[in-house]
């Protein structure tokens, strides 16, 4: 084990919620829907805010180097955020919808508007077992 690898392995957020309040980061990928509740400091103040959008990209693996973009449409202007995946500043990740896409970027969605620019649901089919 290397240096870096220890001195990361501290900051690093977990698949679970660890004893040190960082709340677990889910299983999301391109496409879905996502609420970032986000940790904003204001003067003295810290608030909670809400962004939410669709995941247009994951980069960076597993590391500490990890980061993803979240796209939203704001009174007709499309607004990204690259939010870095360990970010102390990411309160929670709620996944609202899995999108149903066939590649892992999705920057076309930047040139498509209105309906054009909406991602299909992915269905969950549940099987039950007979016997």
């Amino acid at each position: 084990m290397d240096l870096v690898d220890l001195v990361e392995r501290r900051h690093r957020r977990e698949e679970t919620a660890d004893d040190k309040g960082s709340p677990a980061i889910p299983d999301f990928a391109p496409g879905d829907t996502v609420d970032l509740h986000l940790r904003i400091i204001e003067g003295d103040q810290e608030r909670i805010q809400m962004f939410r959008g669709t995941v247009i990209q994951r980069r960076g693996g597993v590391g500490m180097n990890a980061s993803f973009t979240v796209r939203k449409i704001t009174a007709g202007i499309g607004v990204e955020r690259v939010i870095p995946l360990h970010s102390p500043r990411i309160a929670k990740i709620e996944v609202l919808r899995r999108g149903r896409v066939r590649r892992a970027k999705l920057f076309y969605l930047r040139d498509r508007k209105g309906k054009a620019a909406r991602v299909a649901e992915k269905r969950v089919v549940k099987t039950t077992a007979k016997g």
